[in-house]
């Protein structure tokens, strides 16, 4: 991040044209606000969590550390926000319905509260704070409404925003977000879980032989996944792919594909 020690010190509120993106500083009422750096647990976390919310069939745009400026004085950026996010260069003036903040060990909770209470001025619909300290769980902010603490297990729900209910797990477990990711990555190619693909593979199997028709859907499946994630399969790739014939390959590589790239797909279809 850029350093302010070169900026000549305010006579008065700030406005975010003061403000370079990239510097470790938000905004809020004219004010400066030095947002740290995130440490290992939280990065991780903020990373997959993106990714779970981001490849929701209902969502088509989010981002990350995204710069939001609903008016001169304010500048938030959330750690991951859903909806309202261009592909466009600089500053974001509509804020996301929906906004994670991650918080950790040391979390300044009085910043935090007006945080979000600034978001809900700017017409943000939903607050996750993801607690990572202590038992994990997540309190759910929603504009005049008493803060409802989520715990391990239970879903988290975003009408209007998002289509999957998404469990709490999965905002900070690896393991639990690759599920949650997986499916969307399916819903968004036609399929809504893998157990679908299964049956239709069970379809084909019995119009083409068992083993050729569970494959092949498989393996259709497998190319859809990598493709919604954007991942890039040479022609020996898709070979390997469309000569696998190995279901529990198959599965496992579409797995892989959920998080991983596209050598972690190779390397589960080279498995023995």
């Amino acid at each position: 991040m850029a350093s302010m020690s070169n900026r000549r010190e305010p006579t008065g509120p700030l406005t975010v044209a003061d403000v370079r993106l990239g510097e470790p500083y938000e905004l809020s009422e004219g004010r400066l606000v030095q947002c740290a750096p995130t440490g290992g647990r939280g990065s991780r976390a903020n990373l997959i969590g993106g990714a779970v919310l981001g490849f929701d069939p209902a969502v088509t745009s989010a981002g990350v550390d995204t710069a939001i400026s609903p008016d001169p004085g304010t500048l938030r950026a959330p750690d991951v926000a859903v909806g309202n996010v261009p592909n466009l260069p600089g500053v974001v003036r509509v804020a996301p319905p929906l906004a994670v903040e991650y918080a950790d060990t040391g979390q300044d909770e009085v910043e935090l509260r007006k945080k979000i209470a600034e978001f809900f001025a700017a017409g943000t619909k939903y607050v996750w704070v993801v607690r990572l300290s202590g038992r994990p769980r997540v309190d759910v902010h929603e504009p005049g409404l008493p803060v409802r603490a989520a715990l391990p297990g239970s879903e988290l729900v975003a009408p209007g925003v998002l289509k999957n209910p998404v469990k709490v797990e999965a905002l900070y477990d690896r393991d639990a977000a690759m599920e949650a990711t997986l499916r969307s990555l399916l819903q968004r190619r036609g399929y809504e879980s893998l157990t679908e693909v299964r049956e239709e593979g069970r379809e084909e199997g019995r119009e083409e032989g068992r083993e050729e028709g569970r494959a092949e859907a498989l393996g259709s499946a497998l190319l859809a996944v990598a493709a919604a994630r954007g991942l890039t399969l040479t022609e020996a790739d898709r070979a390997l792919v469309a000569s696998c014939r190995d279901g529990a390959r198959l599965e496992e590589a579409i797995r892989r594909a959920a998080t991983g790239d596209a050598s972690a797909i190779v390397a589960a279809l080279e498995a023995r």
